[in-house]
C-alpha cells in the first residue's frame, strides 16, 4: 500500500501543480516509486482525435519525469475551465466518489508514494447535481492529509489563515504550508511566512520560486509527510 498525501491551495491560480510537479519529482529522484493523481481536471484542450488532454497530469509527468501513464492519473477530464461541477455539469460524465475511490486505490497498490492534487481551493465543488460532492469529501474518503500551496504574495495572510481554520474546523490534518513565487529577501514576503507561522502553529516547509527546478526540502523530510 503507497503512502498518500493531498495538495491543496488558498484558491485558484498559486501554483499547485507547478509546486506539485516539483514534488513528485524530488520523490522520483531520490528513488521513490512516485504517482500523481487528481479526481477532477478542468480547462484541458482537445487532441485532434477529439479527446481532451489532461494538461495539469502532463505537465506534472514531464517536470518530475515519472514513467506513470497518464491515463491513471485523473478520472475526471473537462474542457472548460469552471470548477468541476459546472464543467461536467455543461460537458457531462460528473463526478462519481466510487470511481475516484477506486482509481485512487489501483495506484495504491502499484505505488509507493501517491500525490494527490485538488482542484482550486479546499471549498471546491466536484459535483453537485447528481451528488453533492466538495473536495474536502475528497480528501475525507480517501484519508488524506494535506499540505496548502498558497502565493507568498500580498493577500495571502488572510487566505492562509481561513483555509487553515476551515479545514481544522472540518477535521482535516494539514501537515504544513508551501510558499509559492517566493522572492527572498522581500520585507513583505518574508513577514507573511512569518505571519502565517505564527497565526496558524503550521510551518513553511519550503519556499518556490518562478522558474525552480528543485523543491528547496530533504527528500526524507518530504517523504515523512506522507501516510
Amino acid at each position: 500500500m503507497s503512502k498518500n498525501i493531498f495538495i491543496t491551495g488558498t484558491g485558484t491560480d498559486v501554483g499547485k501543480t507547478f509546486v506539485t510537479g516539483l514534488i513528485v519529482k524530488k520523490l522520483k529522484e531520490s528513488g521513490k516509486n512516485a504517482a500523481y493523481y487528481k479526481a477532477a481536471m478542468s480547462g484541458n484542450e482537445r487532441r485532434a482525435d477529439g479527446s481532451l488532454i489532461p494538461g495539469d497530469a502532463v505537465w506534472v509527468k514531464e517536470a518530475s519525469g515519472i514513467g506513470q501513464p497518464l491515463e491513471e492519473m485523473c478520472p475526471y477530464v473537462y474542457e472548460h475551465a469552471y470548477s468541476p461541477h459546472l464543467a461536467s455539469r455543461l460537458e457531462g460524465n460528473p463526478v462519481c466518489m466510487d470511481v475516484v475511490k477506486e482509481k485512487f486505490a489501483e495506484l495504491n497498490g502499484k505505488y509507493d508514494y501517491v500525490t494527490v492534487e485538488g482542484s482550486g481551493g479546499i471549498l471546491c465543488p466536484i459535483c453537485f447535481d447528481e451528488e453533492k460532492i466538495q473536495l474536502e469529501d475528497v480528501v475525507k474518503e480517501l484519508d488524506l492529509s494535506c499540505l496548502i500551496v498558497a502565493d507568498a504574495g500580498l493577500g495571502t495572510i488572510n487566505s492562509v489563515v481561513l483555509t487553515v481554520e476551515y479545514m481544522r474546523m472540518k477535521g482535516i490534518p494539514v501537515k504544513g504550508l508551501v510558499f509559492n513565487r517566493f522572492h527572498a529577501g522581500d520585507v513583505m514576503e518574508e513577514d507573511n511566512k512569518k505571519m502565517c507561522e505564527s497565526m496558524t502553529g503550521l510551518k513553511v516547509l519550503a519556499c518556490v520560486k518562478e522558474g525552480d527546478t528543485q523543491l528547496a526540502m530533504d527528500a526524507e523530510e518530504l517523504a515523512a509527510l506522507y501516510e
